[in-house]
């Protein structure tokens, strides 16, 4: 199953395809205990999905039981033993995709000439992803973070590991030269090889990036390469050989501190905003300018959801979940139009906002 949604990715996800594309969106449960229905619910959002297929004239036959065989197949790779919160599957002539979701999503199957990607949009936001990369002289791990979760990742390169020839302690014994780790010059090769890779990783999936490793470590990378300057540094040795969950114990109260700054930041950025008639507030209003293009700063209470119908005129009304026309995912909307249109997106605890109402914004002008 996929988790991470790079720009490229995105881009690749939004092109359009032949039709039928097909999006399944179904909420899932992270506690075996409350997951035991899942896997029913999803196969009959798959089994309403290829009716709908049957009963569209636009559908040919060809393209019919291909896109049918490509649900079968996303549904024998779901492994609900890892389930988080929401789960979308896409399906199209030739392909599909298994997306799973640390953010709840609405029951809903869709036919189109293009995916449907709010919600994956909306997820990762919320997720807040980052990387870290835990260095020492012979070893750098990149490790895949966000929300309550570090995982190591084998991509880029990385880890990257130092070859032990390059530790011949006897030969430096021999020539009489035995500099310290940070000093040795095969060790700046080594982290200037480290930089490289990480830049590169960094244009492609860009996020915020921790590193952990020994004062000298951090001082050395930060001398022989460019990268680690934008980075979050926290000396802390050991972590290059470590366990996810040591690595998720080192970052977690650095993570926690900037949150709470985060929200501070956006509370007094909206309180400014109040006073110079650029702030927005409650859904119908945050969405009518997000639709605008004009919200410069967008921020969201974290499990904030709300089910909205398009009323008379440009408006939205409150609905009831099921109803046909119901918009269920239009907080996953905004967030999607906010980023599309360059708006910063925070998300932040319950209650944080307020009399926001879950939801507000800053407006460009």
């Amino acid at each position: 199953m996929e988790h991470d949604l790079s720009p490229s990715t995105l881009a690749d996800l939004r092109r359009p395809r032949p039709y039928p594309a097909v999006s399944v969106l179904t909420p899932t449960h992270r506690r075996e205990r409350d997951n035991s229905q899942d896997r029913v619910r999803l196969r009959n959002m798959l089994a309403d999905a290829k009716k709908q297929l049957e009963a569209d004239p636009a559908v040919t036959r060809d393209h019919r039981f291909d896109v049918a065989d490509q649900l079968d197949r996303a549904l024998a790779e779901v492994d609900l033993t890892y389930a988080e919160d929401g789960l979308v599957i896409f399906a199209a002539p030739g392909e599909h995709q298994v997306w799973s979701l640390a953010r709840t999503v609405p029951e809903r199957v869709v036919l189109s000439d293009t995916f449907l990607t709010r919600n994956l949009v909306a997820a990762e936001a919320a997720e807040r992803p980052f990387w870290v990369l835990t260095v020492a002289a012979d070893r750098a791990t990149l490790w895949n973070g966000g929300a309550d979760r570090v995982t190591e990742e084998h991509i880029g390169g990385f880890p990257m590991i130092r070859s032990r020839e390059n530790f011949d302690a006897e030969r430096q014994e021999r020539i009489g030269d035995m500099p310290s780790t940070f000093r040795d010059e095969g060790t700046r090769r080594f982290l200037r090889e480290v930089d490289t890779a990480l830049g590169a990783m960094l244009r492609r999936y860009p996020r915020p990036l921790y590193i952990t490793g020994e004062q000298a470590a951090l001082s050395l990378l930060d001398e022989v390469g460019s990268v680690a300057g934008e980075a979050v540094h926290i000396p802390h040795g050991g972590l290059a050989h470590a366990t996810a969950d040591a690595v998720r114990q080192t970052i977690r109260p650095v993570i926690d501190e900037e949150d709470r700054k985060n929200v501070d930041t956006v509370s007094r950025e909206l309180e400014s905003a109040r006073g110079h008639k650029t702030f927005a507030a409650g859904v119908d209003e945050v969405w009518q300018n997000a639709s605008d293009g004009r919200i410069r700063l967008l921020a969201v209470e974290e499990n904030y959801r709300v089910t909205v119908r398009d009323g008379a005129g440009d408006h939205l009304e409150p609905a009831e979940s099921g109803d046909l026309d119901a918009r269920e995912d239009i907080v996953d909307e905004i967030v999607e139009r906010c980023l599309d249109t360059g708006a910063d997106v925070r998300f932040v605890p319950d209650g944080a906002l307020g009399d926001a109402q879950g939801i507000a914004g800053i407006l460009r002008y």
